[in-house]
């Protein structure tokens, strides 16, 4: 379909470092800064832009042709756009999805996001495994290289900084009223498609704000603890790291993915740090450790678990990334939980880790966890 197309109107990307580079507006015409990463998946471009774990990143899109499905509500992982600008090398003005509710154009005007295109997304990507993620300003109002370097400059940087309370729920909902295991998320910027895995699996989910009093998830009587993903630096967030020691001691199966995970580590005091680059798209593989299986994955996060701090005591290591061999998923010794640094609720896909859930499952059902992502992984030779 073709959509009217607006005149077109110069924009242009200026890094920390100096570096800028003029391409062409889409969506609303504006300014946003951000941390400049890249994305590397070939589709889901909806579902990244509204990844709560982005809230306040720019998104860089390493395939090239973007906005050729349009856009659609059925797509959403949450209610709007989270990533703060977009970075694309060819934008799509038509689309060719029966299903589609608008362009892409017109989602991103309707939801005030600001982006560019046009511009050598590979030497970018380039430039930034080179020389690490970066602040980056995109502006169609200001095109004065000086003054937008001097802004990307001074943006905050996304290490030490709290981002979580500014995209969980404003207060506790019921998502789903199954028979099943009750499943009390804590919600530091989950997205909607974690929520359906636990509605199609029977459960009854409750969301709760990431700042929610233990006491208060307690008095709903859950049979599992669920923390979620979310954006920012986890070392920010001492209250949370407390309340997940505190939801250690109940004795409740907990289940942590992404941010959530990070927070379940340092809640046993083993460190994460931020990463050069991060890791993001629909393509990495990783080992389970415990089945030999491989699985392909979503990622999207840009801290990670030391390995070195990791004490035999405490925690085994049961997925590694295979790219770069970083910590994907831990098992606690000390009590009932699990957790991962990807995404097995992935949305488009890959749905290699679905079987997460339902070790989750498992383990709050007394059963053997192991044995369920045993069965349910395939196996990758």
């Amino acid at each position: 379909m073709t959509t009217a197309v607006s005149t077109p109107q110069a924009a242009k990307l200026a890094l920390a470092d100096g570096t800028v580079v003029t391409g062409v507006a889409v969506g609303k015409r504006g300014e946003v800064g951000g941390e400049l990463c890249f994305n590397t998946s070939m589709t889901g471009y909806q579902e990244i832009m509204t990844d709560p774990s982005y809230h306040g990143q720019i998104m860089m899109m390493t395939y090239p042709h973007i906005g050729n499905y349009g856009a659609t509500d059925a797509d959403m992982e949450a209610r709007s756009p989270m990533v703060a600008g977009l970075v694309v090398r060819a934008f799509s003005h038509q689309y060719s999805n029966a299903l589609a509710d608008s362009s892409f154009e017109t989602w991103m005007e309707t939801n005030g996001l600001v982006g560019i295109s046009g511009v050598d997304t590979r030497r970018l990507v380039r430039h930034i495994r080179a020389k690490g993620v970066m602040n980056a300003i995109i502006s169609s109002v200001d095109l004065d290289d000086a003054s937008l370097v001097a802004k990307a400059q001074q943006w905050p940087s996304m290490e030490g900084l709290e981002l979580a309370s500014r995209v969980t729920t404003d207060a506790a909902f019921d998502y789903a009223l199954g028979d099943g295991a009750r499943i009390a998320v804590y919600d530091f910027g989950c997205k909607l498609n974690i929520l359906r895995m636990f509605k199609e699996r029977g459960c009854a989910v409750r969301v709760f704000p990431g700042a929610t009093p233990l006491t208060d998830v307690m008095a709903w009587n859950p049979d599992g603890i669920f923390l979620s993903n979310g954006p920012g630096d986890p070392r920010a967030m001492p209250d949370a790291i407390a309340m997940v020691q505190e939801a250690v001691a109940t004795g409740l199966p907990l289940f942590g993915i992404c941010l959530g995970h990070q927070l379940m580590a340092l809640a046993r005091d083993i460190g994460v740090y931020k990463m050069y680059v991060g890791h993001r798209g629909a393509n990495h593989p990783v080992k389970n450790l415990e089945t030999g299986h491989v699985e392909v994955t979503t990622q999207n996060h840009g801290f990670a678990v030391d390995p070195e701090a990791i004490p035999a005591d405490e925690a085994e290591v049961t997925h590694r990334n295979l790219n770069d061999q970083t910590v994907e998923g831990l098992r606690f010794k000390q009590f009932a939980g699990m957790s991962v640094q990807y995404h097995p609720e992935a949305s488009p896909g890959p749905h290699d880790s679905r079987y997460l859930f339902d070790a989750f499952l498992a383990m709050i059902a007394g059963k053997d966890a192991v044995a369920v992502a045993a069965d349910r992984t395939v196996s990758v030779s």
